[in-house]
């Protein structure tokens, strides 16, 4: 099963990106830790509105994300987001990428909901009163405006994270980077928050180890140590991923 999607699916090389202004594009990179590759990518462009990260525990997804965001700057080669390289544009990313953690509380700073929301558009330079105006705003357009100014510490995780999501979205980014943002979520919770995430413009990276929210997505890739073992539609690649998961469980059983 995994040959016969390896063959359907698209090759992850992306021959002439230079020069491409939209999306994201990865020409021959490679990070390194001590003497460990940890990444290794020839040539890749994400263009698509919703594009998935999977892999095993270890195989590379969030220091992927973080090379787009420029929290990681490539050992070897080069990472540009809509134009812009990494390595010499770091300090313009944030106007670009938003980018949301896994676990909220290593996001928020503020006290309160409309604090946390108006940081960004007051870090771009307009005033406090405004930045809080154009919060109250975005709140109340995701039906959020009575949390203006409620404690962040008495939301729930679920609300935490649409509060972070909020934040992200005050600074007008053009792209969202999350890694494993539904990990700590129940199931009510979670879908919630994917149909809010699926409703949004911004393009969408996302890794995720929720499959059953990925049928979805326009594009999903499957990282296995550090590079990429397939590409292509959820279609292709979902069943691929389960079949491998199902064998290398099946060996470690055996061998327990």
């Amino acid at each position: 099963m995994i040959e016969a999607a390896r063959r359907k699916a698209p090759p992850a090389s992306r021959p002439h990106l230079r020069g491409v202004a939209e999306g994201i594009i990865f020409e021959d990179v490679q990070f390194r830790r001590a003497d460990r590759q940890v990444l290794a990518i020839s040539e890749l462009r994400l263009a698509e509105r919703r594009v998935g990260l999977i892999g095993d525990n270890g195989s590379g997804k969030s220091t992927m994300l973080r090379l787009m965001n420029g929290l990681l700057l490539p050992t070897r080669g080069c990472v540009e987001v809509e134009g812009l390289g990494t390595v010499r544009h770091r300090k313009d990313l944030p106007a670009k990428v938003g980018f949301l953690f896994q676990n909220p509380d290593h996001q928020l700073i503020f006290p309160t909901v409309a604090e946390e929301v108006a940081f960004g558009p007051a870090e771009r330079g307009i005033s406090a009163r405004q930045a809080r105006q154009q919060a109250i705003a975005l709140l109340e357009r995701h039906g959020c405006g009575e949390w203006a100014d409620r404690n962040v510490n008495e939301l729930s995780g679920g609300q935490k994270q649409l509060v972070c999501i909020l934040a992200l979205l005050a600074t007008e980014p053009s792209i969202l980077l999350m890694d494993e943002p539904f990990s700590s979520l129940d199931l009510p919770t979670r879908l919630l928050l994917y149909r809010r995430i699926m409703a949004l413009p911004e393009q969408v990276v996302m890794a995720t180890h929720d499959f059953e929210l990925l049928p979805a997505f326009d594009r999903v890739i499957w990282l296995d140590e550090g590079r990429i073992r397939l590409d292509g539609r959820p279609a292709e690649v979902l069943p691929a991923y389960r079949a491998h998961a199902t064998i290398v469980g099946a060996g470690d059983a055996l061998t327990s």
